[in-house]
Protein backbone atom coordinates (compact mmCIF):
# COMPACT_ATOMS: atom_id res chain seq x y z
CA UNK A 1 0.00 0.00 0.00
CA UNK A 2 1.20 3.50 -0.77
CA UNK A 3 2.38 5.36 2.31
CA UNK A 4 2.70 8.96 3.48
CA UNK A 5 5.35 10.84 1.52
CA UNK A 6 5.19 8.61 -1.55
CA UNK A 7 4.40 10.11 -4.96
CA UNK A 8 1.06 9.02 -6.35
CA UNK A 9 0.95 7.60 -9.86
CA UNK A 10 -0.64 10.07 -12.26
CA UNK A 11 -3.86 8.40 -13.33
CA UNK A 12 -7.04 9.00 -15.25
CA UNK A 13 -10.05 6.85 -14.42
CA UNK A 14 -13.48 6.58 -15.99
CA UNK A 15 -16.33 7.76 -13.78
CA UNK A 16 -20.08 7.53 -14.09
CA UNK A 17 -20.10 11.13 -15.39
CA UNK A 18 -16.94 11.17 -17.58
CA UNK A 19 -13.37 10.88 -16.31
CA UNK A 20 -11.31 11.95 -13.31
CA UNK A 21 -7.68 12.88 -13.89
CA UNK A 22 -4.98 13.62 -11.35
CA UNK A 23 -3.34 15.88 -13.94
CA UNK A 24 -6.47 18.05 -14.07
CA UNK A 25 -6.32 18.44 -10.29
CA UNK A 26 -2.72 19.64 -10.05
CA UNK A 27 -2.38 22.24 -7.31
CA UNK A 28 -5.30 20.81 -5.32
CA UNK A 29 -5.55 18.38 -2.48
CA UNK A 30 -7.17 15.17 -3.69
CA UNK A 31 -9.03 12.74 -1.46
CA UNK A 32 -9.26 9.21 -2.84
CA UNK A 33 -11.41 6.76 -0.92
CA UNK A 34 -11.50 3.15 -2.04
CA UNK A 35 -14.60 1.13 -1.23
CA UNK A 36 -15.37 -2.55 -1.89
CA UNK A 37 -18.72 -2.39 -3.71
CA UNK A 38 -21.30 0.19 -4.73
CA UNK A 39 -24.69 0.14 -3.05
CA UNK A 40 -23.75 -1.98 -0.04
CA UNK A 41 -24.29 -0.85 3.56
CA UNK A 42 -20.95 0.59 4.68
CA UNK A 43 -19.98 1.71 1.19
CA UNK A 44 -23.22 3.67 0.89
CA UNK A 45 -22.73 5.30 4.30
CA UNK A 46 -19.18 6.30 3.37
CA UNK A 47 -20.13 7.76 -0.03
CA UNK A 48 -23.10 9.63 1.49
CA UNK A 49 -20.83 11.08 4.20
CA UNK A 50 -18.24 12.32 1.69
CA UNK A 51 -21.01 13.70 -0.54
CA UNK A 52 -22.50 15.59 2.39
CA UNK A 53 -19.17 17.31 3.01
CA UNK A 54 -18.26 17.96 -0.65
CA UNK A 55 -18.74 21.75 -0.37
CA UNK A 56 -16.47 21.79 2.70
CA UNK A 57 -13.82 19.81 0.82
CA UNK A 58 -14.09 22.23 -2.13
CA UNK A 59 -13.64 25.18 0.27
CA UNK A 60 -10.44 23.46 1.47
CA UNK A 61 -9.19 23.23 -2.15
CA UNK A 62 -9.81 19.49 -2.33
CA UNK A 63 -11.31 17.23 -4.97
CA UNK A 64 -12.90 13.98 -3.76
CA UNK A 65 -13.26 10.69 -5.62
CA UNK A 66 -14.49 7.31 -4.45
CA UNK A 67 -13.14 4.31 -6.38
CA UNK A 68 -14.38 0.73 -6.56
CA UNK A 69 -14.20 -2.14 -9.03
CA UNK A 70 -17.79 -1.46 -10.16
CA UNK A 71 -18.49 -0.38 -13.72
CA UNK A 72 -19.38 3.20 -14.59
CA UNK A 73 -22.99 2.09 -15.19
CA UNK A 74 -23.21 0.57 -11.69
CA UNK A 75 -21.66 3.73 -10.23
CA UNK A 76 -24.31 5.82 -12.05
CA UNK A 77 -27.10 3.73 -10.48
CA UNK A 78 -25.39 4.09 -7.08
CA UNK A 79 -25.24 7.89 -7.52
CA UNK A 80 -28.87 8.17 -8.60
CA UNK A 81 -30.23 5.91 -5.86
CA UNK A 82 -28.47 7.77 -3.01
CA UNK A 83 -28.13 11.31 -4.41
CA UNK A 84 -24.33 11.16 -4.30
CA UNK A 85 -22.29 14.18 -5.40
CA UNK A 86 -18.70 12.90 -5.19
CA UNK A 87 -16.96 11.57 -8.28
CA UNK A 88 -17.25 7.77 -8.51
CA UNK A 89 -14.36 6.05 -10.28
CA UNK A 90 -14.90 2.77 -12.10
CA UNK A 91 -11.73 0.69 -11.73
CA UNK A 92 -13.19 -2.47 -13.25
CA UNK A 93 -9.69 -3.57 -14.33
CA UNK A 94 -8.35 -2.98 -10.76
CA UNK A 95 -5.39 -1.08 -12.24
CA UNK A 96 -5.67 1.93 -9.91
CA UNK A 97 -6.48 -0.29 -6.91
CA UNK A 98 -3.31 -2.29 -7.57
CA UNK A 99 -1.19 0.87 -7.95
CA UNK A 100 -2.41 2.13 -4.56
CA UNK A 101 -2.01 -1.33 -3.00
CA UNK A 102 -5.63 -1.77 -1.94
CA UNK A 103 -6.37 -4.83 -4.14
CA UNK A 104 -5.67 -7.48 -1.53
CA UNK A 105 -6.41 -11.04 -0.56
CA UNK A 106 -9.35 -11.26 1.82
CA UNK A 107 -11.19 -14.16 3.39
CA UNK A 108 -14.76 -14.81 4.39
CA UNK A 109 -16.19 -18.01 5.81
CA UNK A 110 -12.82 -19.71 5.31
CA UNK A 111 -12.60 -18.86 1.61
CA UNK A 112 -9.92 -16.58 0.18
CA UNK A 113 -10.67 -14.08 -2.56
CA UNK A 114 -9.29 -10.84 -3.96
CA UNK A 115 -11.04 -7.60 -3.06
CA UNK A 116 -10.65 -3.93 -2.28
CA UNK A 117 -9.47 -3.00 1.20
CA UNK A 118 -11.44 0.04 2.36
CA UNK A 119 -8.76 2.76 2.55
CA UNK A 120 -8.46 6.51 2.04
CA UNK A 121 -5.63 8.73 0.88
CA UNK A 122 -5.10 12.48 0.96
CA UNK A 123 -2.79 13.61 -1.81
CA UNK A 124 -1.25 17.05 -1.48
CA UNK A 125 -0.90 19.61 -4.28
CA UNK A 126 2.65 18.31 -4.83
CA UNK A 127 1.35 14.85 -5.81
CA UNK A 128 2.63 13.21 -2.63
CA UNK A 129 0.52 11.36 -0.11
CA UNK A 130 -0.11 13.56 2.91
CA UNK A 131 -2.23 11.07 4.91
CA UNK A 132 -3.37 7.45 4.72
CA UNK A 133 -6.13 5.51 6.44
CA UNK A 134 -5.30 1.86 5.61
CA UNK A 135 -8.31 0.18 7.27
CA UNK A 136 -11.21 2.58 7.41
CA UNK A 137 -14.01 2.42 9.94
CA UNK A 138 -16.83 4.40 8.29
CA UNK A 139 -18.49 6.31 11.19
CA UNK A 140 -16.84 9.74 11.44
CA UNK A 141 -14.26 8.95 8.76
CA UNK A 142 -15.24 11.62 6.20
CA UNK A 143 -15.16 14.26 8.94
CA UNK A 144 -11.71 13.10 10.04
CA UNK A 145 -10.42 13.29 6.47
CA UNK A 146 -11.87 16.80 6.10
CA UNK A 147 -10.10 17.97 9.28
CA UNK A 148 -6.84 16.54 7.93
CA UNK A 149 -7.28 18.37 4.62
CA UNK A 150 -8.06 21.62 6.44
CA UNK A 151 -4.80 21.19 8.39
CA UNK A 152 -2.61 20.98 5.28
Amino acid sequence: MLETGMTVPVFTIPTDTGTFSMAENTGKNVVVFFFPRADTGSCTKEAVAFSGLLDDFAAANAAVIGISKDTAAKQAKFRAKHGLTVDLGADDTTDICEQFGVWVEKSMYGKSYMGIQRASFVIGPDGKIAAVWPKVKVPGHAEEVLETVRGL
